[in-house]
């Protein structure tokens, strides 16, 4: 595997790649690699030729009294585990790469970016689009693979490049889980063992409530009960629960096409999200 940190070196290795006609797909993270990631490696090595992983741990994306400083960094176990996935080039741009002096240029979009973490988090998916149609132009993949559990995000990343004309096609992959359904993140590394046993009462939540949704009972009352059972295991704060379209992400009340129901909740000091599909019959 091919590791660049500087945009001339990372330019130059994807055409390289593509010297043989190969289609290339991209797979951003920004690193603390687990399963979840590497499942999208895996899912990349079906649909393309060449894969591209980047490692950037984005500060724009950040909001005031966030963890970007704690945030975990383990380059070179994540190296590891992207070679042994079949990646093929690692960029791991430096910052002034990504952002050089003087730059003052950000991407914003409406709709989908409304509402859910974009109320509780300002400013964060301004820099996500930004980072993210950087990488696009960057790598120029043919396919850009992201992961459900990030939902919002994904949402955003395929308004985006529909609206910006990118030439790529935006693939979602399904949440990876552990056993008992708590959906991997980098995050859950900060949680205590008393509190990782309690987190997992917000998968089990969201699919209680998503079947109590399909069976016909009313989402307002559903989702009510939902943020209670979490408040009893021991969730100090909710930032939502809510029943969104799939596609646009517009609340729904009951659900005539595919839908997406939508969590945020804190438990000690780290804040998880989740989201499940509800779809009718």
């Amino acid at each position: 595997m091919q590791l660049e940190r500087r945009l001339i070196g990372v330019r130059a290795a994807v055409r390289g790649l593509r010297s043989d006609g190969g289609t290339v797909a991209l797979v951003p993270t920004m690193g603390a690699l687990h399963a979840g990631h590497i499942a999208l490696v895996a899912r990349a090595r079906e649909v393309a030729d060449y894969v591209v992983a980047s490692i950037f741990v984005n500060p724009t994306q950040f909001g005031e009294g966030e963890d970007f400083d704690a945030y975990p960094r383990t380059e070179a176990e994540d190296a590891e585990k992207l070679e042994a996935a079949g990646c093929d080039l690692l960029w791991t741009p430096r910052p002034e790469e990504v952002y050089p002096t003087g730059f003052s240029t950000t991407i914003r979009l409406t709709g989908v970016t409304e509402g859910l973490c974009g109320a509780s988090r300002p400013g964060h998916f301004d820099g996500v689009a930004t980072v993210v149609a950087k990488l696009f132009n960057q790598i120029r993949p043919d396919y850009a693979l992201f992961g459900e559990k990030d939902y919002q995000q994904l949402a955003l990343i395929r308004r985006m490049a529909r609206d910006l004309d990118f030439e790529v096609e935006v693939i979602g992959v399904p949440t990876v889980r552990e056993a008992d359904g708590l959906a991997l993140s980098s995050r859950n590394a900060y949680l205590t063992e008393d509190e990782r046993a309690r987190a997992v009462a917000l998968p089990d939540a969201l699919g209680e409530t998503a079947a109590a949704i399909v069976a016909g009972d009313d989402a307002g009352d559903a989702i009510i009960a939902a943020k209670a059972k979490l408040f009893e295991a021991g969730f100090a704060t909710v930032d939502y629960i809510e029943l969104r379209d799939a596609e646009t992400l517009e609340p729904v009340e009951t659900p005539e096409r595919p839908a997406r129901l939508l969590a945020a909740a804190r438990i000690g000091k780290t804040r998880l999200i989740d989201n499940i599909a509800v779809e009718m019959g």
